[in-house]
């Protein structure tokens, strides 16, 4: 049954990679994927449709490794797979639950997933399917974040939901400046300007031509993706 305080009908979520290690360096905690999983189990309950997109940095960093001396493109494909890793674990926990998953991957690897196509994934969503987009954009050079921001326009998202391990958008580095100031709202070319970190300039541009408004939260307090989606002001709105 449709639940009448949903604030949006489609989402795209986007989650680093380090999002599903928990307090451990490296990896996939069980535990943690678990409990991101019940959430989004949630919110199909409710007859949201989700997205998500999700980073490999858990795994292998592209940027990290091409400085550390390996070929760029080399080093981002390399993440892209790390992605693809992660696309399937959620998908496992997920399913675990009783809600369908696709995963749909930019880069062709059809004996585990889907090749992404708009259409298809779009259709997916409507059949209250969670779709997860791997490998990024299939590009090297593009970050999770620029491959959020396209997907969340390309199947038409009312809005993009950053998680991530602090409250919303800081002027400063909160765990080294305990006076940092929060921002409640942001317009983009701010967020861009002052390179606040909130996500990579390109991801940006991406969502402020398209008018594609994003809230940045903190995932690891359980209840808050719920309460987001609810339209309750948690978080930064950039828009």
């Amino acid at each position: 049954m449709e639940n009448n305080q949903l604030a949006y009908r489609r989402i795209l979520l986007k989650l680093s990679g380090e999002a599903l290690m928990g307090d451990g360096e490296y990896g996939i905690k069980p535990a943690v994927i678990r409990r991101i999983a019940q959430e989004i189990h949630e919110l199909v309950e409710m007859q949201l449709q989700v997205g998500l997109v999700v980073g490999g940095g858990n795994i292998f960093r592209g940027a990290g490794l091409a400085e550390a001396g390996m070929d760029r493109v080399t080093a981002d494909q390399m993440g892209m797979l790390a992605t693809v890793i992660n696309a399937l674990a959620l998908q496992d926990a997920i399913e675990k639950f009783g809600t369908p998953v696709r995963v749909l991957s930019a880069i062709k690897i059809n004996q585990v997933c889907e090749d992404y196509i708009r259409r298809r994934a779009v259709r997916h969503l409507e059949k209250g399917r969670v779709v997860l987009f791997a490998a990024g954009t299939g590009n090297p050079f593009f970050t999770t974040d620029s491959a959020a921001s396209l997907r969340a326009i390309e199947i038409g998202a009312d809005i993009m939901l950053k998680a991530t391990q602090v409250d919303g958008i800081y002027d400063a580095d909160p765990a080294k400046h305990p006076d940092a100031k929060r921002y409640d709202r942001l317009d983009y070319d701010e967020a861009i300007t002052r390179k606040l970190g909130v996500m990579d300039a390109t991801a940006l541009v991406l969502c402020r031509d398209h008018k594609m408004p994003v809230r940045v939260f903190n995932l690891h307090e359980t209840g808050n993706l719920r309460r987001v989606v609810c339209g309750e002001t948690i978080g930064t709105l950039v828009e």
